[in-house]
C-alpha cells in the first residue's frame, strides 16, 4: 500500500476508504460476541438490532435534500465522524434498548457517509478508470479492516482489554483521522451540478432491481453467516477477528484484480460469475457441519461480494452525470428496503430452521442471476446530448 498522500480527490477518497472500515470493523467484529456475552442476545434480538441498523440506509434518499445547504464533501466528512462517535460509545451500553439506540446513531453516520462516498467516487473518477480505482478502494478498505482486526486481536489477547475500552480506542482514532482529512484536503469543485430532488427513472429499472436483491442477500450474509460462526461453531472473538483478517487479506490481493477484470470482460459477465458463486455458497451454508469448511465458505462469500463493484460501474455508464447524487441516495434506500425487514423476520425463522434462512439467500441470488442476464451496457450507455449550435 505504498502511496504518497497528495491533495487530490482520489487520494481523499482512498483515505476515507481506509478510515471507515478501520473504525466500523471493530464494531462489526466484536458485535456478535459483545451482544451474546454482555447483553445475552438471541437470534431474535440480534435480528432486531440489525434491522434497526438498516433503517438509516432505508432513509438514505433524504440525503439529496441536504445538498441544498451543504456540499457533498462536507457531508461525507461529517457523517464519517458521526459513525466514529457511535462506534466509540457502543461499549457504554449493555442493555438491548441502549444498544438499539447507539447502533442507530452509528448507522446514520455509516449509511449517509457511504451514500456521499459512492456519489463522489462516480463523479470525481473518469468512467474508463472507475473499475480499477474502485478495486483500489477495496484494497484500502481491506487494509483498514486488516489493521482493525489485528488491533482487536492484539488488544484482547495480549493486553486483555474489555470490550468497552476497545470500542473507545477505535472511535477516537477514527475521529482523529477524520479531522486530519478535513483540514488536509481542500474543498474540491463539483464536475456537474447535481439535481437536488428525488429521482426515479424508468431507464434505471434494472439497476434498481439488482440493487434490491443485492441488499436482501447481503443482509443474510452480514447478519446470519457471522452469527452462525458464534452460535453453531462456538467461534470466540479472537477467532472471528482472525477469520475477518483472512477475508481482507484476500480482498487486498484480489479486489484490484477484480476491478481490472471488469474493464476487460465487462459488468455483465462479472455479475453472472458473482451470482452463480453466491448460489453455491448460500446452499453450502445451509448444510455445513465443519467449522473449518464454514470458515472457507465465509471467506469465499466475502470475495464474491467484491465483484459488486460491477453494479456501481454499470450504473455510472448508463446514468446522466447530474443524476448520480440523487440516485446514490435512492439506490441505498432500495438496497435497504429488504434489509430493514429481513434481519428481524429471518431472526424468528432462524430460531426454528437456520437452513431455511440460507436457502432463502440462495433463492435471492438466483433472482439476481436471472435478471443480470438482461444487462447490455453497449445499448444502455448514457450519451450526453450534443451542444446546441
Amino acid at each position: 500500500m505504498n502511496i504518497r498522500l497528495e491533495r487530490k480527490p482520489e487520494h481523499m477518497l482512498l483515505l476515507m476508504s481506509f478510515i471507515m472500515p478501520f473504525t466500523f470493523s471493530v464494531w462489526q467484529v466484536m458485535l456478535n460476541n459483545y451482544t451474546v456475552e454482555v447483553a445475552s442476545f438471541t437470534g431474535k434480538e440480534i435480528g432486531l438490532l440489525q434491522s434497526i441498523r438498516e433503517v438509516p440506509g432505508f432513509l438514505a434518499f433524504a440525503s439529496v435534500f441536504l445538498l441544498m445547504w451543504f456540499k457533498e464533501q462536507t457531508l461525507a466528512l461529517f457523517f464519517l465522524a458521526l459513525m466514529c462517535i457511535g462506534v466509540g460509545a457502543t461499549g457504554f451500553f449493555t442493555g438491548a434498548a441502549g444498544l438499539y439506540f447507539i447502533t442507530f446513531v452509528m448507522s446514520v453516520g455509516f449509511h449517509y457517509f457511504e451514500t456521499m462516498n459512492q456519489s463522489l467516487t462516480l463523479q470525481w473518477i473518469d468512467k474508463a478508470h472507475t473499475p480499477a480505482f474502485m478495486g483500489k478502494m477495496l484494497a484500502f478498505t481491506g487494509f483498514g479492516s486488516i489493521l482493525s482486526y489485528s488491533s482487536v486481536w492484539l488488544l484482547m489477547t495480549i493486553f486483555h482489554l474489555e470490550f468497552k475500552v476497545v470500542y473507545i480506542i477505535a472511535g477516537s482514532v477514527g475521529l482523529m483521522l477524520v479531522l486530519f482529512n478535513t483540514f488536509y484536503f481542500p474543498r474540491f469543485p463539483e464536475k456537474e451540478e447535481q439535481r437536488k430532488k428525488m429521482i426515479l427513472r424508468k431507464k434505471y429499472w434494472l439497476y434498481y432491481l439488482l440493487t434490491f436483491f443485492s441488499g436482501a442477500r447481503r443482509q443474510i450474509f452480514m447478519v446470519f453467516a457471522g452469527f452462525m460462526m458464534v452460535e453453531k461453531f462456538g467461534y470466540t472473538v479472537k477467532e472471528i477477528s482472525l477469520l475477518y483478517l483472512s477475508n481482507y487479506i484476500f480482498n487486498m490481493i484480489f479486489a484490484p484484480k477484480i476491478g481490472k477484470l471488469i474493464t476487460v470482460i465487462g459488468e455483465r459477465k462479472i455479475l453472472l460469475i458473482e451470482y452463480i458463486g453466491l448460489i453455491c455458497i448460500f446452499t453450502s451454508y445451509a448444510f455445513v457441519t465443519n467449522k473449518h469448511v464454514a470458515a472457507g465458505l465465509y471467506i469465499a462469500d466475502h470475495l464474491f461480494f467484491a465483484m459488486a463493484i460491477a453494479l456501481k460501474t454499470y450504473f455510472q455508464k448508463i446514468a446522466d452525470p447530474k443524476d448520480i447524487a440523487a440516485t446514490a441516495g435512492i439506490s441505498f434506500t432500495i438496497n435497504h428496503i429488504a434489509a430493514v425487514v429481513i434481519p428481524a423476520l429471518l431472526g424468528v425463522v432462524w430460531l426454528n430452521s437456520p437452513k431455511t434462512v440460507f436457502m432463502i439467500g440462495a433463492g435471492i441470488a438466483c433472482c439476481s442471476l436471472f435478471f443480470s442476464r438482461l444487462i447490455n451496457v453497449e445499448k444502455q450507455v448514457y450519451n450526453a446530448p450534443s451542444p446546441a449550435h
